[in-house]
């Protein structure tokens, strides 16, 4: 089969598959089937096919399908397109589909796996590391040709502060959560300086970041509980869960007496990205950089590859980048890649293919 890259990159830009992934899927699907594949769908949404054989290294190529919203339109500006997901993530998702489509393995196997909640809850990720088992993993997103052998991971949570609720002229302030704030946020930024991990020598320091308080609905009544939300981007050891006991333990120890504090990471029934770092002289990340020409470094945001890295050494790899110059790109209004890097991505991976079933 032929695959025309630009043509799927604009068909898949045009889909605004935060909307309906099954439209995002099905694209996939069909173009897989075009190409005399047999893809399938796993209970989670994935889409998932094979070329090759089972005697010989392993390689997975996986990116994800979904987007956030609100969706932009598909625009072209010579080399650059323009749309919501040009490079988060439909960009390095045709260039692997054509590094997939273009090798044929003889000794060895490619796996293409595409997930359909990157953006969201990561189910799809969760559920490929139970399933699948390989040699080294290419996970697309936007790194600008560079190949990214790390990345931070990353939770959320709540810190809820209960004290006691009345009339604001008869409470207390000793039990009034309101004024409990201002020693937690005083203790949220001391935690990694007194108890949280130490700098990894790739990713660097955490980063324990409050984003937004709430409580109270009346100026005149004091409330029973404040709440503040947190970000975390960790590094190894540490993950979301033993973050969450840590962090509980040492905010329990600095609460007054008179109010009770407590930690809950949000969405616990769904999976966090944990922290993952990939030794910088595996051949997979040697063979990659060299292709593509790219540095070696850690990513910036937190990605699904952290599930793959468990099983084996994992990289991430592909057209575009999260800002400029400018700002923000990816999830941005001014989103783009250009095609030409798409390309390039493309021709790289290829290339580190071949050299792998060599």
């Amino acid at each position: 089969m032929s695959f025309d890259i630009t043509t799927f990159h604009a068909d898949a830009v045009g889909t605004p598959s935060h909307e309906d992934v099954s439209a995002m899927r099905e694209l996939v699907l069909e173009t897989l089937r075009d190409a005399g594949l047999d893809p399938t769908v796993d209970e989670r949404g994935s889409v998932l096919a094979s070329r090759g054989s089972d005697d010989g290294p392993h390689i997975v190529l996986n990116t994800h399908l979904d987007t956030v919203a609100p969706h932009v339109p598909y625009r072209r500006d010579c080399d650059a397109v323009h749309g919501r997901g040009a490079c988060d993530a439909k960009g390095p998702l045709a260039a692997l589909l054509a590094a997939f489509l273009r090798v044929e393995p003889t000794e060895g196997r490619v796996t293409l796996a595409l997930t359909p909640d990157e953006e969201t809850l990561m189910t799809g990720a969760e559920r490929l590391q139970e399933t699948l088992s390989a040699d080294g993993y290419v996970v697309g997103e936007p790194t600008d040709l560079d190949v990214c052998i790390a990345a931070r991971g990353q939770c959320e949570g709540t810190i809820t502060l209960e004290g006691e609720s009345g009339h604001a002229a008869s409470v207390s302030a000793a039990k009034n959560p309101v004024f409990g704030l201002s020693g937690v946020l005083e203790a949220l930024r001391a935690y990694d300086d007194e108890a949280g991990p130490d700098a990894d020598p790739v990713l660097g320091s955490p980063k324990l970041t409050p984003t937004v308080l709430s409580g109270g609905e009346a100026p005149n009544r004091v409330p029973e509980t404040c709440r503040m939300t947190f970000d975390r981007r960790n590094v190894p050891p540490e993950t979301s869960d033993s973050f969450r006991e840590d962090l509980e333990a040492f905010l329990e120890s600095r609460a007054p007496d008179d109010l009770s504090v407590s930690v809950d990471l949000i969405r616990p029934d769904t999976p966090f990205p944990d922290p993952f770092v990939t030794d910088e002289d595996d051949r997979l990340v040697q063979v990659l950089r060299e292709a593509s020409g790219g540095e070696v470094r850690p990513f910036e945001a937190a990605t699904e590859a952290s599930f793959f890295a468990v099983d084996a050494p994992t990289v991430v790899f592909g057209p575009g980048v999260l800002a400029d110059e400018e700002g923000p790109v990816a999830h941005a209004e001014r989103e783009y890649v250009r095609l030409s890097e798409v390309e390039a991505a493309a021709g790289a991976v290829e290339a580190t293919l071949e050299e792998s079933f060599a």
